[in-house]
């Protein structure tokens, strides 16, 4: 299969990266790629389920990447897992061992916050650097997570559209489990799914403890929705993202003692990325502007939060002030600098990673630190809401009328010109509602 066709294939699925930002996955393809890597590193605390995907279906992932290495022409395809993640592990060494992915071998990671993000994947993997707001590509190579590579291996094989999302259910649930939840589902109904909750009032953090956000019941699922935790309204993140950006913003100002330990533990400043959270701290609370480019760096944040929910002793907000800033900059049209400083890897990265229990610990998690079993079989919702954006790109276009009867499967909104990707009919049933932002099917 050549690379073209490839890529046709995974845009007619509507395959995006199964988390972070929901890249369009037929755009990443690039004959550039000398390595391809595997992303089994659950960046977020508590998170299970890419690990129990590739321990489940080991074949069905691994025939894909060998695939999609051969397409690109890649020389290399690494499984990237946690040393921790002894079921994947073994699954992934038994499939090794027939000899039938010549171009695949397994990396083992150390179990630290957060490894899933792909510039420090990669340095992990490879040893490369990625520049400051560069690609993984521009050093050779493609990163996927391990749902978007089992959405590769349907498409290809079943010629199966992106219809379900798997979703780890994880806090104050009856039965926390990690559900393929028909994309449209909301936070609600997932909820219940999971057994209902253990509190009668309770809040919802979607996307993990520390890049994520706090939903509504109403949310729904979409292809990037990696997490569902409930939580007490009163627990500290849920809190910490309630709070003001003018109290945080006062807190710095009175508070700040310039101790260096956001920076110190920032993993892209690890890797000589110019973020320096303690020099945008003293600016920021000082309205110190003499040196803009402590504004502009912020551009180069990942909002992975180890500046505030784990370095800072004193529990202020560096990250929510980062991206309050750099929110600013973009809409004011500022764009990131193009050419940044690049420093060396810092020699004490290795003594600076953040220990996943730790780091749970210091979060109030620990609790919540249960099996999240994943349930193979598909939850039947009664009434779904598909996003037409749910990607990176232009959203779809809608494709059908209210009053149509659709089928699971089948294209509801068709790709956008440029970078796009269709939708598609999680459920079968009635199309009951169209908005500029979503399409409502109601089941027979």
């Amino acid at each position: 299969m050549d690379c073209k066709t490839l890529r046709d294939k995974l845009q007619q699925a509507g395959v995006a990266g199964a988390g972070g930002a929901g890249f369009p996955t037929y755009a990443k393809l690039d004959e550039r790629a000398d390595t391809i890597l595997l992303n089994c590193a659950e960046c977020e605390p508590l998170l299970s389920l890419h690990r129990q995907l590739l321990a489940l279906h080991t074949e069905e992932i691994l025939s894909a990447f060998e695939q999609v290495a051969c397409t690109v022409g890649a020389e290399r395809a690494i499984v990237c897992v946690k040393k921790e993640y002894k079921a994947a592990i073994q699954a992934v060494e038994h499939g090794l061992e027939s000899g039938l992915y010549p171009h695949v071998s397994l990396h083992l990671l150390q179990g630290v916050y957060p490894m899933g993000d792909e510039v420090v994947l990669v340095y992990e993997a490879t040893g490369r650097v990625i520049r400051p707001g560069g690609l993984p590509i521009e050093e050779g190579v493609i990163v996927f997570n391990v749902e978007t590579m089992y959405n590769v291996s349907r498409a290809l094989t079943q010629e199966a559209p992106v219809t379900k999302k798997l979703v780890t259910m994880i806090g104050e649930l009856k039965e926390p489990k990690t559900l393929f939840l028909p994309l449209g589902t909301s936070l609600e109904e997932a909820i219940a799914l999971a057994g209902g909750p253990l509190i009668q009032d309770y809040a919802i953090l979607v996307g993990g403890p520390m890049m994520g956000r706090e939903g509504r019941k109403a949310d729904p699922v979409t292809r990037t929705t990696n997490a569902v935790l409930v939580l007490p309204p009163d627990h500290g993140l849920i809190q910490r993202m309630r709070a003001k950006i003018s109290v945080d913003l006062q807190r710095a100002a009175s508070i700040c003692c310039q101790c260096r330990a956001c920076t110190d533990l920032c993993p892209r400043n690890a890797l000589g990325h110019p973020i320096e959270p303690h020099k945008f701290m003293r600016s920021a609370a000082n309205r110190d502007f003499s040196d803009p480019q402590v504004f502009l760096d912020t551009f180069f944040c990942s909002s992975c939060g180890t500046c505030e929910l784990y370095a800072c002793p004193q529990s202020l907000s560096p990250r929510t002030l980062i991206t309050a800033y750099k929110s600013g900059l973009r809409k004011a049209g500022v764009k990131a600098p193009a050419d940044p400083q690049f420093a060396p890897v810092s020699q004490a990265r290795e003594y600076r990673k953040v220990p996943e229990a730790r780091l749970k610990a210091r979060l109030g998690l620990s609790t919540y630190d249960r099996p999240a079993p994943l349930c193979p079989e598909s939850c039947q919702p009664k009434k779904v809401r598909v996003f037409l954006s749910q990607h990176i790109g232009a959203p779809a276009l809608a494709a059908v009328e209210e009053g149509a009867l659709v089928k699971e499967g089948q294209t509801i909104g068709r790709a956008a010109g440029g970078l796009s990707l269709p939708v598609h009919a999680s459920i079968g049933g009635r199309v009951s509602h169209i908005t500029e932002k979503w399409i409502e099917i109601t089941a027979d």
